[in-house]
C-alpha cells in the first residue's frame, strides 16, 4: 500500500508538472514541434558500395534515383500557385493533372505527396534547368511545393553475367544471396541526416550529418573467364535442349574454374541464368522442372505459357524462382561418382596401404556384403589385372573396390575429413550447403558402403567440396580455402582490407601429390583413358570423368539418371587451373554416356582461358589440333563480328554481359570477349597484327603446322635464334610457343594421339 501511494503521489506530480509547462510554454514547444515535423526528418541515404570483378570491371553499383513528392500544402499556400505546379507536373513529367487537383483539394495540408519512384537524372533534369534559370518566366516562379527525394538503386551492368555469384539486393537495399547477401554488412553504409530546430530566437536552423558510403569489394571472378563459362553452358543448353524429354539441356549445367595454388574462384556458373535487373522475370523458368507450392520437385515442366501464368500465383512463382536464385556450385548435393578415384589413391599411397606398385584383378563383378557390384564397363568383360594407374585411367569400379579395401574404413574415414567431405568449405558467398548428414561415419559405413565409396556413390558432395579438394590433390598437397573476394576498398579508393590465400592444411605430401597427376594425366591420355575427349590442342592437361547414379525423393536409385562430371586441370606438369564441369541429369537417352559432353565443355574452356591467362602451350600442334582451333576461331570471330555489327552480346558470351555499359570503366573485353590477336588491352591494333582485322592473314608468326616463323622471310625458326617473336596464339590474344626442348623440325610430322577426334 505505501508503494502504491508513492507511485501515485509521482504521477500525481508529474501530472502537474506537465499542466504548467503546457500553461506557460506550450506554444513555443508545439512551434518547435511543427517545425521539426517539417524540416528536421530528412534522411541523406548511403551509396551502397560497389562489386568488381578482379581487374576492376564493375559487376554490381548504385545509381542515384530520385522520387518526385509534392507539398500540397506549399502549393495551396497561394492561389496563384496551384495551376503553375499542377501544369508543370504535367509537362515535365507526364503526371494526370486531374488526379492531382482531387488529390490537393481532398489532402489540402498532405506535405508528402509521392507521384513517382526512382526517376533518373535525365528524367529531372530539364525541370531542374528550369528552375535554375535566373531568366525564367514570372508563371514558373509561382511553382511551389515540387521536390524530390534523393535514394540509390542498385543496378547490374552486365545483366546476367555472374549472377549465382552476385546475388541481388530487396527493394530496401538489403542483399540477397550470393556475394550481396554475405558481404551485406561491409556494403552497406550509414544514413545521414539533416536536422532542422528552432533556436532560443525561433529562428530556423539546420544542422547536417553526412551519410557513410559502404565500402566496395573486389572479386575474384574475371568477367572475361566467367562470359567464356556462361557462353559454353549455354551453347550447351542451345544443342542438347528438347532431345530426350522436353525441357533444358539438363536439369542443371554447372561449372566452377579455380586457381590451383590460391583457392581463389576465377569464374562460378550454373545454367539457367537469370536478369540481376529483372530477378521477377518467370522468362528463365522455361525449361526447367516445376516446383509446387510447398517445395517439392514435381514432373512438369514450364513452359511459355505456364511461366506467363505464374505472375497470377505469387506463391508459385516465388517457389520457383527460389530455386532459380540458388547457387548449384555450392547449394546442392549429387553423389560425386568417379571424380572420387583419385582422392581414394591419394589416400592409399598417403597412408602407405598401397606402394604405388600394386596391381588389382577387375573380375567384371565384386560381391561385397551380399550385393553384387559391377565394374562401370562390365559388359565388355573383366578388365584383368591393373596397375592404380590403369584403374584410374579406365575408372575400373572393381579395382577401386579392392584398392578401398586394402585402405580400410578407419583410414578411408580419416582422409574424407581431411579433404573437407562433410564439412563447408566456409567460402565465402551466401547458401553453402551442409553435408555432415550426407557422408558416412564410424557407425554407418559398413563394407558395401565403403564399396561404394571408393567410386563416389552413396554420399554426397558440392561442387566447391568437390574442386578445392581436387586442388590439393595436384598442388602438392596443399588445402586452400575457396574464396570469391580479394580486396575491400573505402569510398574513396584507399585499401580497407587484403584478402590473401589461405592454406588450411596439407593433406597430402608432394611425391603423392605428384603421383596422382600422372594418373590424371592417363585418364586424358591413355590409351584406354576415360577422358580423351578433353585433349585440349597445344596444351597437356590431366582430368577425371564422373558418373553417378540419381536417387529418387523416395531414397530409390535411377538407372537412366544420372549426374556426370569432368574434373581437369591444366598445365599437366604445373597445374595453375582446374575447370570442374557437372551436368545433372542431361537430356540423353544414354545419360550415363554423357560424361564426353562435359569433357568438351572443359576443353573448350580450356582453349580459350589458358591462353587469355598467358599460359603458354606446353605441347606442339597436330593437324587435328590445328583444325580444332581453327573451327573455335572461326566460331569466336563470328560471334565477336556479330557483336560489332549491332547484335546484342549473346553473341559474344552467351548472355548479356558481354557489352560494355555507357560509361562503365572496364580494363579488359567484359563478358567472355577476349580481345583479337593483335589488339592490345584498349583494343587498338599493333604493328603487323593489324593485317589480321582485315582478314588478310590469320596469323603471321605462326604457320599451318603450328611452327613459328621469321615474319620477314617466312622461314621456320627457334627462341634461340636472332629475330624471334613470340607467336600469337591461334585462338585469341595470349601466347603460344613450343615446350621448352621441343624439337620444332619434328612438329611437320607430327601425327594425332590414339584416341583423338
Amino acid at each position: 500500500m505505501v508503494l502504491f501511494l508513492m507511485v501515485l503521489l509521482a504521477f500525481a506530480g508529474l501530472s502537474a508538472r506537465l499542466i504548467l509547462i503546457n500553461r506557460d510554454k506550450g506554444e513555443s514547444y508545439e512551434k518547435q514541434v511543427l517545425s521539426q515535423q517539417q524540416y528536421s526528418s530528412k534522411t541523406i541515404p548511403y551509396k551502397r558500395g560497389e562489386i568488381l570483378d578482379s581487374k576492376g570491371t564493375k559487376l554490381a553499383v548504385s545509381e542515384k534515383v530520385y522520387d518526385l513528392v509534392l507539398d500540397c500544402k506549399q502549393m495551396n499556400a497561394k492561389e496563384e500557385y496551384v495551376e503553375p505546379t499542377i501544369q508543370a507536373l504535367s509537362d515535365y513529367f507526364g503526371v494526370d493533372t486531374a488526379e492531382v487537383r482531387d488529390y490537393a483539394k481532398e489532402n489540402p495540408s498532405s506535405q508528402y505527396y509521392v507521384l513517382k519512384k526512382q526517376m533518373t537524372w535525365d528524367e529531372i533534369s530539364a525541370y531542374q534547368e528550369m528552375m535554375e534559370d535566373p531568366e525564367r518566366t514570372e508563371e514558373s516562379a509561382n511553382i511551389q511545393g515540387i521536390w524530390f527525394e534523393e535514394s540509390y538503386k542498385r543496378v547490374y551492368p552486365n545483366d546476367t553475367l555472374a549472377c549465382d555469384v552476385i546475388g541481388f539486393t530487396r527493394s530496401d537495399g538489403v542483399g540477397l544471396y550470393g556475394l550481396e547477401e554475405y558481404y551485406n554488412d561491409i556494403l552497406s553504409g550509414v544514413n545521414g541526416r539533416q536536422y532542422g530546430y528552432l533556436d532560443t530566437d525561433e529562428n530556423l536552423q539546420r544542422t547536417t550529418r553526412a551519410a557513410v558510403d559502404g565500402y566496395s569489394i573486389y572479386s575474384t571472378i574475371d568477367a572475361t573467364i566467367q562470359g567464356i563459362v556462361e557462353k559454353y553452358l549455354k551453347q550447351y543448353n542451345e544443342e542438347n535442349q528438347n532431345v530426350a524429354r522436353e525441357g533444358n539441356g539438363a536439369w542443371d549445367a554447372a561449372c566452377i574454374v579455380m586457381e590451383v595454388n590460391t583457392g581463389n574462384v576465377l569464374a562460378m556458373a550454373s545454367y539457367p541464368f537469370y536478369d540481376l535487373n529483372d530477378t521477377r522475370n518467370p522468362e528463365p523458368l522455361i525449361g526447367t522442372k516445376m516446383i509446387d507450392v510447398s517445395g517439392n520437385s514435381t514432373d512438369t515442366v514450364i513452359t511459355a505459357e505456364i511461366a506467363a501464368s505464374m505472375e497470377e500465383d505469387n506463391d508459385l512463382l516465388l517457389q520457383n524462382l527460389n530455386a532459380l536464385w540458388k547457387n548449384y556450385c555450392i547449394s546442392s548435393t549429387y553423389e560425386p561418382g568417379s571424380t572420387m578415384k583419385p582422392f581414394v589413391a591419394a589416400m592409399g599411397l598417403e597412408d602407405g596401404q598401397l606402394k604405388g606398385n600394386e596391381t588389382f584383378e577387375c573380375t567384371g563383378v565384386i560381391q561385397v556384403g551380399g550385393y553384387n557390384i559391377r565394374c562401370h564397363n562390365y559388359l565388355s568383360g573383366a578388365e584383368g589385372w591393373l596397375s592404380i594407374g590403369e584403374s584410374i585411367e579406365r575408372s575400373c569400379n572393381v579395382a577401386l573396390i579392392r584398392m578401398a579395401q586394402v585402405i580400410g574404413k578407419d583410414e578411408f574415414l580419416k582422409y574424407m575429413e581431411e579433404f573437407n567431405f562433410g564439412l563447408k568449405t566456409n567460402i565465402d558467398l551466401a547458401g553453402e550447403a551442409r553435408t555432415a548428414s550426407l557422408v558416412f561415419n564410424e557407425n554407418t559405413m559398413g563394407p558395401t558402403e565403403l564399396a561404394t565409396s571408393s567410386f563416389g556413390q552413396g554420399f554426397n558432395v558440392t561442387m566447391i567440396q568437390m574442386i578445392t579438394g581436387f586442388c590439393s590433390l595436384i598442388n602438392g598437397g596443399y588445402y586452400y580455402e575457396p574464396h570469391m573476394v580479394s580486396k575491400i576498398t573505402a569510398s574513396d579508393g584507399s585499401v580497407v582490407e587484403n584478402i590473401e590465400p589461405r592454406v588450411l592444411k596439407q593433406v597430402i605430401s608432394a611425391e603423392t601429390s605428384t603421383k596422382v597427376r600422372e594418373y590424371c594425366e592417363q585418364v586424358i591420355y591413355g590409351e584406354n583413358g576415360t577422358g580423351w575427349r578433353a585433349r585440349t590442342p597445344g596444351y597437356r592437361i590431366g582430368g577425371k570423368t564422373g558418373t553417378a547414379e540419381t536417387v529418387s525423393e523416395q531414397g530409390t536409385r535411377e538407372k537412366d539418371e544420372y549426374v556426370v562430371s569432368f574434373l581437369g586441370y591444366a598445365p599437366a606438369d604445373d597445374p595453375q587451373i582446374a575447370v570442374y564441369v557437372v551436368l545433372n541429369r542431361p537430356n540423353s537417352q544414354n545419360q550415363d554416356l554423357e560424361t564426353g559432353k562435359a569433357a568438351l565443355i572443359a576443353r573448350n574452356i580450356f582453349c580459350e582461358v589458358l591462353p587469355y591467362l598467358n599460359i603458354f602451350m606446353t605441347e606442339p600442334l597436330t593437324e587435328d589440333d590445328q583444325e580444332i582451333l581453327n573451327e573455335l576461331q572461326i566460331e569466336i570471330r563470328q560471334q565477336l563480328e556479330g557483336s560489332v555489327s549491332g547484335n546484342d552480346a549473346d553473341s559474344v558470351s552467351g548472355n548479356d554481359a558481354a557489352q560494355p555499359q555507357e560509361g562503365q570503366e572496364t580494363t579488359e573485353a567484359p563478358g567472355g570477349e577476349t580481345p583479337q590477336a593483335g589488339e592490345d588491352e584498349s583494343g587498338e591494333q599493333t604493328g603487323e597484327d593489324a593485317a589480321e582485322s582485315t582478314g588478310e592473314e590469320e596469323n603471321p608468326y605462326v604457320n599451318e603446322e603450328g611452327r613459328v616463323i621469321d615474319p620477314d622471310t617466312g622461314q621456320p625458326i627457334t627462341p634461340e635464334d636472332e629475330g624471334y617473336e613470340t607467336p600469337v596464339s591461334p585462338i585469341l590474344g595470349g601466347t603460344a610457343a613450343p615446350a621448352e626442348g621441343t624439337d620444332t623440325d619434328a612438329l611437320d610430322n607430327q601425327e594425332a594421339g590414339a584416341g583423338e577426334e
